[in-house]
């Protein structure tokens, strides 16, 4: 049997309109999309192939993704002669475990191809009116997890990171947020430096919360704010005060029912995420052709 393909997709971090066009083509042609809980359902109908999510398991530390059966099931699928598209939320590679995929990937012989998303440090920010870099305020930016493997010792050194000239970006990391926040002023960053958390970056359901980074724990605990989130820590993060623009959309944190058929909803749907809102696809009708008199003798 043929060896089929594996094309590592990144969605982007939630609106369905960041997503590629090479990102939809891969979608339109596959065999098997594997998506992420990350990953908007509404590019699902892009898809006309059989769409799983990728699985969860219980562990020790509450729920988490179980990789090796993910890397297991792409190369099956592969080695059966499938297009399969793992459809992953931002990008592929950045903190997005994409890495692992190819690696086994590779090792089984199976082709494959990555296709780069917009990743959530940029998006987010931006949705939130924030740039990570300014001519003025910020000429370096570094991605930094909020998540680290916790079966091992940190490797992150937080006298380098409170000293960082520029934007400071933490993926994920919520619960964690307290921690950081002690271990950067605790190594010299000034607590009056000003910060905001993105939660639902892009999204309808998207809400930011800013304060200097001394007190911008307690205030996420306090504005209840949910994951996926990122933070952004540096000049850059007081930019959100005059150049927000997503959460002034008409329809922002809207959800709303579409219930025409599925081969007539997209410029409605299209049209409710190009004002803030979010599209939930619930047709109620199906248009088929009528059969011949003949046939209902």
């Amino acid at each position: 049997m043929t060896v089929g393909k594996v094309y590592l997709v990144g969605a982007g971090p939630g609106d369905p309109g960041l997503l590629t066009l090479k990102g939809r083509a891969c979608l339109e042609r596959a065999d098997l999309v594997l998506y992420d809980g990350l990953v908007n359902p509404s590019l699902l109908r892009h898809a006309r192939a059989v769409a799983e999510r990728t699985g969860r398991v219980q562990g020790p530390d509450g729920k988490h993704l179980d990789q090796q059966q993910i890397n297991q099931r792409l190369v099956e699928a592969g080695l059966a002669g499938k297009t399969v598209v793992r459809l992953k939320g931002g990008d592929p590679y950045i903190f997005g475990r994409g890495t692992e995929e190819a690696e086994a990937l590779r090792d089984a012989g199976v082709p494959f191809e990555v296709v780069p998303g917009v990743t959530a440090a940029t998006a987010a920010g931006e949705y939130a009116g924030v740039s990570v870099t300014h001519r003025r305020l910020a000429s370096a930016v570094a991605f930094v997890t909020g998540h680290e493997d916790p079966t091992k010792p940190s490797t992150l050194d937080y006298a380098a990171l409170a000293k960082f000239p520029g934007t400071l970006v933490f993926y994920m990391g919520l619960k964690r947020l307290p921690a950081i926040a002690e271990s950067l002023i605790a190594n010299g960053l000034p607590e009056a430096t000003p910060a905001c958390v993105v939660s639902r970056a892009s999204r309808a359901r998207q809400k930011t919360v800013s304060g200097p980074v001394g007190e911008i724990a307690k205030r996420v605990q306090e504005a209840k704010l949910v994951a996926p989130s990122l933070t952004i820590i540096g000049d850059c993060a007081t930019q959100r005060e005059s150049l927000q623009w997503f959460e002034l959309q008409p329809l922002f944190g809207q959800r709303i029912a579409v219930t025409r058929a599925v081969d007539q909803a997209e410029p409605t749907v299209q049209r409710i995420h190009e004002l803030g809102g979010e599209a939930v696809l619930a047709p109620l009708i199906e248009i088929c052709g009528v059969p011949a008199f003949e046939q209902l003798q």
